[in-house]
């Protein structure tokens, strides 16, 4: 099994997905534009992480 599923996926050139980690169900954005990236925490409207149980 893989630690990392991807749930979520929209746009080709500048895309948004959303990860969920299948051991802690902590969730994660990532986006890309081109040659730029990012990678983080997934956070609620009061700054705590979004969990998938």
């Amino acid at each position: 099994m893989e630690r990392f599923k991807k749930i979520c996926q929209q746009g080709t050139i500048d895309v948004i997905e959303i990860w969920v980690d299948t051991e802690t169900g902590v969730n994660y954005i990532f986006h890309r534009n081109g040659n730029a990236a990012g990678f983080t925490v997934l956070v609620d409207k009061d700054g705590n992480p979004v969990i998938t149980k």
